[in-house]
């Protein structure tokens, strides 16, 4: 008698391990593409709450005080985010705004996700569309009344 697997099975290990590795491959490229947008999310709120923090601990009295707080937020920020790669193109002057009006601060990041792009290959599947599915920008605000 003949022992192992029957000749009609010879290929059925290899579809099954195709369609299984299509599923870890889809699930796996979802966390990875989905981190960094997270990622730079946490990154641009805790920068942007940061900067508007260390121009709070600026004397009032200061001589030309709204432009010193807001060198001060600006200079910040770009140290808080010194850390991105290059491949992601952020630029804390044109990514950034910062206002000081009326007695109140405000740092905001903009970041169009398509600098991202350069940085991250969007996949485009059919029916499901692009993955990861961004806004056009991401954004993250801090403000504070003095």
């Amino acid at each position: 008698m003949k022992s192992g697997l029957p000749r009609k099975q010879k290929g059925a290990v290899a579809i099954e391990f195709a369609l299984v590795f299509i599923i870890f491959f889809a699930v796996f490229y979802g966390l990875v593409s989905y981190s960094l947008p997270l990622l730079l999310m946490q990154s641009f709120n805790e920068s942007t709450a940061e900067a508007v923090r260390r121009s709070v601990a600026l004397d009032p009295a200061t001589d030309n005080y709204p432009t010193v707080v807001t060198t001060t937020a600006r200079t910040e920020l770009a140290r808080q985010l010194a850390w991105l790669p290059g491949a992601l193109n952020f630029n804390a002057t044109s990514d950034s705004t910062i206002t000081y009006a009326g007695g109140v601060l405000t740092v905001t990041i903009h970041y169009p996700t398509s600098k991202l792009n350069q940085a991250l290959p969007f996949l485009v599947l059919p029916g499901i569309g692009a993955v990861p599915r961004l806004p056009a920008t991401l954004s993250a605000s801090s403000s504070l009344q003095f």
